[in-house]
């Protein structure tokens, strides 16, 4: 299965006005739906759409995952990042076509209120609650298969997570 493809994919590291990021609980993993210490926490993210530019994918990704494209970026991580899924779920997971995915990451300004993020817009929900933390916390929370990746970006985009 190691000879199946990335799929293509972007992520955004959204900053408030204070600098914090905004990551978001998975409804499909372990803890979804219990107290806000448990459950797999990630920043948006998602599928590039074929011929879709991956500035144009970010944003969307906002929308449909948070509920908001109010935002402008700020920043692009200089290169793609590729995770590999784990074994068990390679053929399974991402319609059973890709080993993982590659990132194009963005760092983004939040420009709207807190009220703008709403998790209920897109169905299915991705999210079931949501909280701005710490950029140098994101490494440390479960996050999942993606830890070097969130440990990489919470170094490269350091400059961001002060006030603005």
């Amino acid at each position: 299965m190691t000879d199946l493809p990335y799929r293509p994919n972007v992520g955004a590291l959204l900053f408030n006005r204070q600098g914090m990021v905004l990551v978001a609980r998975r409804t499909d993993m372990e803890g979804a739906g219990g107290p806000p210490d448990q459950g797999v926490w990630q920043c948006p993210q998602g599928g590039i759409d074929e011929g879709e530019d991956p500035q144009a994918a970010v944003m969307r990704e906002l929308h449909e995952e948070i509920g908001t494209c109010a935002a402008e970026i700020i920043g692009t991580y200089p290169e793609w990042l590729s995770y590999d899924l784990p074994a068990h779920l390679i053929g399974r997971a991402l319609g059973g076509r890709y080993r993982g995915q590659t990132q194009k990451w963005f760092a983004l300004r939040f420009t709207g209120q807190d009220s703008d993020i709403r998790l209920d817009t897109h169905l299915p929900v991705e999210f079931d609650m949501w909280k701005w933390v710490r950029l140098d916390q994101l490494p440390h929370l479960n996050v999942g298969i993606k830890k070097d990746i969130y440990t990489k970006l919470a170094v490269y985009f350091a400059r961001y997570a002060m006030a603005a």
